[in-house]
């Protein structure tokens, strides 16, 4: 069984994508993928969701797929197992969980995303990946960094692996090729609006590597180059209005519909007419009866708008609402806010993006996406190379203790009142090693625990030598004498 180990260069990068493409790419191989997210990094963006503090990547692949993943471990825990300096700790726990997948060729693992919240993150992926054996799959989208810049934070985020040229690093996976220095999900009437066009795989990695020349020369195999989609953010209207708090005047196809772009209209009907196409909101100070009029022929003429935005708590007269009730009928979603049209936009701006929880079908496109752009037969190939063997440390503590709790040994610790004896006798009860006994005076031994601030378990057994010691001179004295020893003991 071959890991593939997923770990971002910077925030932003598409990791969750990347990681889902991969194990959509691999399956369309006919290969069996598994997943695993070591440690959950939940994003708390659906309003309406009962499904808090889970993470994504694994309800994803459990929702879309049918695998289900092993139980990442906490965010909360692992950060406070860290703070307490028990990384090796943290490390059998995921080794733990990793060793519930079975019967799969390839498991694909998501690391961390860094975030102001977690900036060890990189320290964390290195750990993981070396406690798994995995090969390293490097995610990086270019930004507005130069050539320059980029290949650094590639080679950085290669060197906590060992490096580009190390056998541990198998590739890299370029996402949002071609993503516009100044993309802006708010457009002006008067902006030139960009074409989408479905691009091949070639075009993508050629005007990659034209772009970034060192990708051409690099050690470092382009495992993938997804081009840069804006179809792949966009929202259901119905989230902007939830976002929004937004008043329905007509709540439509609002759940089918989708935001591409945003357009603020206030210009006369002829000047808008380029921007009632296919996905875009448009947001309209409530009182331009003549803009809302234009959408509705947009839409009684087949045009799938996202919506009309009404602002400033202001509606069309109900006699205009009554001569375009067939319109609304097509399924024109219409909502209505209090604030102004460019507070509006503003405020759209900062909505959160992510993949809601619920939205199935944006998860299946991108995933389709992203596999359609990623090196699948490479992938495949990769998957099927044997890699040395090597147990690391935090796996091979997994398999000792394992193997130790199967057994089901009773171990008697002398010296039962010392601090490092009490805590090793916990930490056994906390792991399965064994059933410990403690000798030592009880009183003693509870004075420690509470010194140290520590819980004993209660099954944890107590044995006083002072009470104990009688019953067993009598059959060593029989002993003896059944020897002919007749010395006295030392």
């Amino acid at each position: 069984m071959r890991t593939f180990f997923l770990s971002p260069t910077a925030y932003g990068d598409g990791l969750t994508s990347a990681s889902l493409g991969v194990v959509r790419a691999l399956q369309k191989r006919n290969l069996r993928v598994g997943f695993f997210k070591p440690i959950s990094q939940p994003i708390n963006n659906d309003k309406k969701s009962d499904r808090k503090n889970v993470d994504k990547s694994s309800y994803f692949i459990q929702s879309v797929t049918g695998f289900e993943p092993p139980e990442p471990v906490e965010l909360e825990h692992a950060q406070q197992l860290l703070s307490d300096g028990k990384r090796s700790d943290l490390m059998e726990e995921v080794v733990r969980l990793f060793q519930q997948i079975e019967s799969v060729d390839v498991v694909v693992v998501e690391g961390l995303v860094p975030t102001r919240a977690l900036p060890y993150s990189d320290q964390i992926n290195a750990s993981i990946a070396s406690a798994l054996n995995a090969s390293v799959m490097i995610v990086a989208a270019p930004g507005e960094d130069d050539a320059q810049s980029f290949q650094d934070r590639i080679e950085i985020a290669a060197s906590l692996f060992g490096g580009v040229k190390d056998d541990a690093v198998l590739g890299v996976i370029i996402n949002k090729v071609g993503k516009p220095t100044e993309y802006r999900i708010v457009n002006a009437v008067d902006d030139e609006l960009p074409e989408q066009t479905q691009q091949s795989a070639e075009s993508v990695l050629e005007n990659l590597t034209k772009n970034y020349p060192f990708l051409a020369d690099s050690q470092l195999p382009i495992a993938g180059a997804i081009p840069w989609a804006p179809v792949l953010l966009s929202p259901r209207t119905s989230e902007i209005a939830d976002y929004l708090g937004a008043t329905w005047v007509n709540e439509g196809l609002s759940a089918k519909r989708r935001m591409q772009s945003i357009s603020i209209c206030a210009r006369t009907v002829p000047n808008i007419t380029r921007v009632l196409r296919s996905g875009e909101l448009l947001v309209v100070p409530g009182d331009r009866e003549d803009i809302f009029l234009a959408a509705c022929m947009a839409a009684l003429n087949g045009v799938p708008l996202a919506g009309v935005l009404l602002t400033g708590s202001l509606l069309p007269d109900d006699r205009v609402m009554s001569l375009c009730q067939t319109a609304l009928d097509t399924g024109l979603p219409v909502m209505s806010v209090p604030s102004t049209s460019f507070g509006t936009a503003t405020a759209l701006t900062r909505m959160n993006l992510e993949v809601p929880m619920d939205d199935r079908e944006r998860i299946e496109n991108v995933m389709d996406t992203f596999a359609n752009y990623i090196d699948s037969k490479w992938l495949q190939a990769q998957s099927k190379l044997k890699k040395e063997l090597r147990m690391s440390p935090p796996a091979f503590r997994y398999q000792l203790i394992k193997r130790a709790s199967k057994a089901k040994k009773r171990i008697v610790l002398p010296e039962g009142d010392e601090p490092r004896t009490v805590q090793a006798a916990i930490i056994c009860h906390q792991k399965g090693i064994a059933k410990c006994v403690l000798l030592a005076k009880p009183d003693s031994v509870h004075r420690v625990v509470e010194a140290q601030g520590l819980e004993l378990p209660d099954d944890i057994e107590i044995i006083d030598p002072a009470h104990s010691i009688a019953q067993y001179i009598a059959p060593m004295v029989e002993l003896r004498k059944s020897k002919g020893l007749t010395a006295p003991m030392a």
